[in-house]
């Protein structure tokens, strides 16, 4: 009896470690997301392993899934980039290190293939609630004492400390703290369904955490203006009419409320006007005055090049063609490689055809995550966040945000198509 147990013990652990293949690259995916909220570097090296062992599952099926708009379209935004090198005026090094940007795009494809055949998505979403967690309780921290801030650590180039910014920037802190708290709307919603009172009284705490962060502490302005949008669309395409006018006179009714007892969230919408008038008034260079000047000089190029655009890494040598005098005037003369707006960088780059790509991307992700389900909900309120946000930033090209989108989509994608196979 021994003899035999102890002959198929080997071919147990053989069988153990091959099945082992399926769940390997979720757990490296997981790595990331919980990695995501912290450090740029340590994403880069968790990719690595991932790309490895996604190399050993069965890929048979992987090149038709490639043919499907949901995978095509962002291979066809890289593909643009690679091929915008072409007609670029820009120096070589600048055209290779602009087509960066859009080469985490091709990571979505073999995400939603491997979450489409494998059950372990849920792993990637709790590991990035967990590490967003852990983030929001140490920024309460660097709030009390800034000096405990890890930008001196784990970011790059010489930074200040900044209240409440636990590392990197609060634009992306912000992005990440807006998207948990609601994503978690559906699992409470579910859970207190369910009778599982106390796990959900434990989430819904957690996403009030979040939002507390972002009123009290620090929050960007473009998450202060996407949220309320985020908000309303979600509640208009997943509650009944009577609930949306509800859920619309509770926020209304936290806004006050918020409006009257943060300070913090005052100063924050006041730099609003403040900017507007540095720029306009004084010509000084200011977060809202320079995006501005930025989206004008954009639609210039844009106008000059409109079919195909001035190719790929030409947005700063342009801005440095019509870029004023800048000691007489330091507005004007700002040179930058960013129009902070998505469909602006893209059309400069690659005219009205990367425009069509673009939002082609978006749409057919949109589509992607129509029906019931967690990663219909959190899926959606990813692409919704990133169209949002895109208005004031190129966050699909960004790396924070941007690897957020190719994480969420691909991943809730992969769990999305999973669910309407089996329905």
């Amino acid at each position: 009896m021994n003899g035999v147990t102890n002959e198929q013990q080997p071919a147990s652990w053989l069988a153990a470690i091959w099945a082992a293949r399926y769940r390997t690259p979720a757990r490296f995916v997981a790595l990331v997301a919980l990695l995501l909220p912290w450090t740029t570097t340590g994403l880069t090296f968790a990719l690595i392993p991932w790309l490895i062992a996604f190399a050993f599952v069965d890929l048979r099926a992987f090149p038709r899934s490639l043919l499907r708009p949901v995978c095509l379209l962002p291979i066809a935004l890289f593909a643009l980039a690679v091929v915008g090198t072409l007609w670029s005026e820009a120096a070589w090094p600048e055209r290779l290190h602009a087509i960066g940007p859009s080469a985490k795009l091709l990571v979505l494809p073999l995400l939603i293939y491997q979450f489409e055949r494998w059950p372990y998505g849920d792993w990637v979403f709790k590991a990035f609630l967990a590490s967003c967690a852990l983030l929001m309780l140490y920024s309460f921290a660097a709030a009390i004492d800034p000096n405990l801030s890890l930008k001196l650590y784990l970011s790059r180039g010489p930074y200040k400390v900044e209240s409440g910014v636990a590392v990197r920037n609060y634009i992306d802190q912000s992005q990440e703290f807006a998207l948990c708290a609601i994503a978690l709307v559906y699992p409470v919603v579910t859970l207190f369904r369910a009778g599982r009172v106390r796990i959900a009284v434990l989430l819904a705490a957690l996403a009030i955490g979040f939002l507390a962060n972002m009123m009290f502490v620090v929050v960007s302005r473009t998450a202060l203006v996407t949220l309320p949008i985020l908000l309303v669309i979600i509640a208009l395409l997943h509650l009944r009419r009577r609930t949306a006018l509800v859920a619309a006179g509770a926020l209304v009714l936290v806004a006050v409320v918020l409006w009257n007892t943060s300070p913090h969230l005052r100063e924050t919408i006041a730099k609003f006007q403040g900017d507007y008038a540095m720029s306009v008034e004084g010509n000084q260079v200011s977060g809202m005055g320079s995006r501005l000047e930025y989206w004008r000089k954009s639609v210039q190029f844009i106008a000059d090049a409109p079919l195909l655009g001035h190719g790929t890494g030409s947005i700063r040598g342009l801005f440095a063609s019509a870029a004023a005098d800048a000691e007489i005037d330091p507005l004007r003369g700002e040179v930058v490689s960013n129009p902070h707006n998505q469909t602006l960088s893209v059309a400069v780059q690659w005219g009205a055809v990367g425009v069509l790509v673009l939002y082609a991307l978006w749409f057919a992700h949109l589509l992607m995550f129509r029906g019931e389900g967690l990663a219909c909900w959190i899926g959606l309120l990813v692409v919704v966040q990133n169209m949002l946000s895109s208005l004031f930033n190129t966050h699909l090209f960004d790396f924070t945000s941007g690897w957020i989108y190719v994480l969420g989509v691909g991943v809730a994608g992969g769990m999305a198509l999973a669910n309407k196979t089996k329905g």
